[in-house]
């Protein structure tokens, strides 16, 4: 009876999610009448602003990530060898983001960085941009402290690092050359996670007005039918593209020590 109600919620979970989906993507191929046809996602793809608030996203993404990197590699790692009693404090710390909405930070990076403040950051384009930058590097902070810390768990950080300085190892080789190659999985893990993250961002990007394509999604579905059907298959097929790189790149990682 209990595997019953097990094989019952899965089907139950499975349809909740796949038809919505089914449909959504039904509904993008009917742009031409009378047939199925690809139409909307070539009226899509060979749209001037996806192409343009697209590579802005992508670009934003990958300085996310090289930033979530430099910020939590070392932090994960000090708190880890160092500062133990510290570790529900920063976990503490890394949840925020899950709990404040992100137009709540916004508001206050254009309150506290405006024109008239003593750091006048959104008078530019390269302040407007480090802005968001740093407002992506919030939002993806719990995933990436989670999956390099569940990275470093796996390591004997202390041993390692005492094996590199009896070498004459610095600190910063010993993160660059030791722990890094080390946790490199877990920060791939974490680095897709983040550009799933940034390339479905709304909210930060379109009240700092930048050109990214979270906003041009939401524009693009006020004002079209069958184009907006197109564009978030489109995405959702990105998204699971990470999730699926995640596993190959988990899987590959496990088959490499097993050989070891």
């Amino acid at each position: 009876m209990t595997r019953l109600w097990s094989w019952l919620a899965l089907i139950v979970g499975l349809l909740y999610f796949f038809v919505p989906l089914i449909a959504t993507v039904e509904f993008s191929l009917r742009m031409e009448r009378g047939r199925y046809s690809f139409r909307a996602y070539e009226v899509v793809l060979s749209d001037p602003r996806f192409q343009q608030t697209f590579l802005y996203s992508t670009v934003m993404a990958f300085c996310t990530i090289l930033m979530g990197v430099l910020i939590v590699v070392p932090t994960a790692y000090w708190v880890r060898l160092k500062l133990p009693r510290l570790r529900p404090v920063v976990e503490f710390v890394t949840l925020l983001p899950l709990v404040i909405p992100p137009i709540v930070v916004v508001f206050g990076y254009i309150r506290l960085y405006n024109t008239s403040s003593l750091l006048p950051l959104t008078g530019s384009l390269t302040g407007t941009n480090f802005l968001l930058l740093m407002g992506y590097t919030v939002l993806a902070l719990p995933y990436m402290y989670r999956a390099v810390d569940t990275g470093l768990r796996s390591i004997d950080v202390a041993t390692l690092t005492e094996a590199a300085q009896s070498l004459g190892a610095g600190w910063i080789t010993i993160l660059w050359r030791v722990i890094l190659p080390n946790v490199l999985v877990a920060v791939l893990s974490g680095a897709f996670l983040t550009f799933a993250i940034v390339i479905g961002e709304f909210v930060l990007a379109a009240l700092l007005n930048r050109p990214a394509f979270g906003p041009y999604m939401q524009l693009l579905g006020a004002n079209r039918a069958y184009e907006p059907a197109a564009l978030a298959v489109i995405a959702f097929g990105i998204t699971w593209a990470c999730m699926g790189l995640i596993q190959l790149v988990t899987r590959f990682s496990r088959h490499t020590r097993i050989k070891r």
